[in-house]
């Protein structure tokens, strides 16, 4: 199988790179520029890419559209990240390949389905679905589950010949999210803070997560700190350190990590 993809960023190239793994080939279009995760983060952009052919072409310029359009001969799937009125432009929206390219496969990735053509990046998208908590995140959420669900859409139209699907990065994180639409991870809720055993605390170093959540994990919980149940065991976790913790827990079958801290 082949693919050739203009999709850029993050979405894209951790799509096409699963795609490689399982033994196909893919050619990458870059602008003269290049792709920005190049500058932005050169060994993640460098691992994403490996054994993908990668061109540079002015799609702006009469030339660079014809030596893109040589390349769909023989192609499974066409994967981009544009807007559609991007697309539409230069041509290469699904409607204006689909007479020569019959069998061609179309996949785009977008910010919202419901305005595609509206600028964004994972950031704001986090910020709509209600999922940034006054910091930056840790994680890519939309772009890497983005890229999940681009992966299972090309693999989609691998079994539909000139299909094409658009998938949206906030349509992913409004699924994502429904936990605290719900009231379940909000504020106060079940999974929110309301539950003693289901917790974030300090330690004398460091912090961890308890995630006793089922009957029998909270019950051996409390009975190990020898605390009665739904009591809060804060000051208890204030005595020993994060890694101890996770030590003890782990002789216990409880489930209680030390929380990792990423020094990159």
């Amino acid at each position: 199988m082949r693919i050739v993809s203009m999709a850029q960023n993050v979405p894209g190239p951790v799509a096409v790179s699963r795609l490689v793994a399982r033994g196909w080939q893919a050619i990458k279009i870059e602008p003269p520029s290049g792709d920005p995760l190049e500058t932005l983060c050169k060994p993640w952009y460098d691992q994403l890419h490996r054994g993908i052919a990668i061109e540079r072409l002015d799609l702006k310029s009469a030339d660079g559209i014809a030596r893109l359009k040589t390349l769909f001969d023989g192609t499974d799937v066409f994967l981009a990240s544009h807007r559609p009125s991007a697309l539409a432009r230069l041509r290469l929206d699904h409607a204006s390949l689909c007479p020569q390219f019959v069998a061609l496969g179309h996949v785009n990735i977008v910010g919202d389905t419901a305005n595609p053509d509206e600028p964004g990046h994972d950031l704001t998208y986090q910020g709509r679905a209600g999922l940034l908590q006054g910091a930056l995140p840790a994680t890519l959420i939309a772009d890497m589950v983005g890229a999940e669900r681009a992966h299972a859409a090309i693999n989609d139209v691998m079994r539909r010949p000139g299909a094409s699907i658009v998938v949206g990065l906030y349509d992913a994180l409004r699924d994502l999210a429904a936990p605290l639409y719900h009231g379940l991870t909000a504020p106060g809720g079940p999974l929110g803070g309301g539950n003693p055993a289901y917790a974030i605390y300090a330690a004398r170093d460091g912090s961890i997560a308890v995630a006793a959540l089922e009957p029998h994990f909270r019950a051996r919980l409390y009975d190990a700190l020898g605390l009665h149940d739904g009591a809060d065991p804060g000051a208890a976790f204030a005595t020993r350190t994060a890694l101890e913790w996770e030590q003890w827990a782990g002789a216990r079958d409880i489930p209680l990590v030390a929380i990792k801290v990423n020094d990159a």
